[in-house]
């Protein structure tokens, strides 16, 4: 568990642009039980790839991009435990990995960037990937 006062601005960062904090099971299942539309979640993480191009790849993605999702959610890893592991249910076949993002529509996953395809790019091009994907589904 990371201390709250370390990962406040780290929550902050998504938060301030229309990400709701998903904290418990409970919260997971009212955000990706059966929703209509498009919600985008992120695994939310203190790494340097998370700092360096997953925050401001997504926050670029819903700021700039022309379509965005209904709903946007987040849980971040090694603070909201019991929220990641439900998550992580919605996202299988995909292995745990964060940070990492997960688009559903209709309450079915249509589209999962793994933390493999974060590490080593920069943020505008996960950025685009992201816009294209928002694009297509949204």
């Amino acid at each position: 568990m990371y201390p709250a006062e370390l990962v406040a601005p780290m929550k902050a960062d998504l938060n301030n642009v229309g990400f709701k904090q998903l904290e418990s099971a409970s919260d997971v299942d009212a955000a990706l039980g059966s929703q209509e539309g498009t919600t985008f979640l992120v695994f939310n993480s203190v790494c340097g790839c998370a700092a360096g191009a997953a925050r401001p790849a997504v926050k670029a993605a819903v700021t700039e991009g022309t379509k965005v999702p209904t709903n946007l959610v987040t849980a971040f890893a090694g603070v909201d435990g019991e929220a990641v592991a439900k998550a992580r249910e919605y996202t299988l076949p995909y292995p745990p990995s964060s940070p990492s993002m997960a688009l559903f529509k209709d309450g079915k996953l249509v589209h999962f960037v793994e933390r493999h395809q974060i590490e080593g790019n920069n943020a505008q091009t996960i950025a685009e990937h992201l816009k294209k994907v928002f694009d297509h589904y949204c």
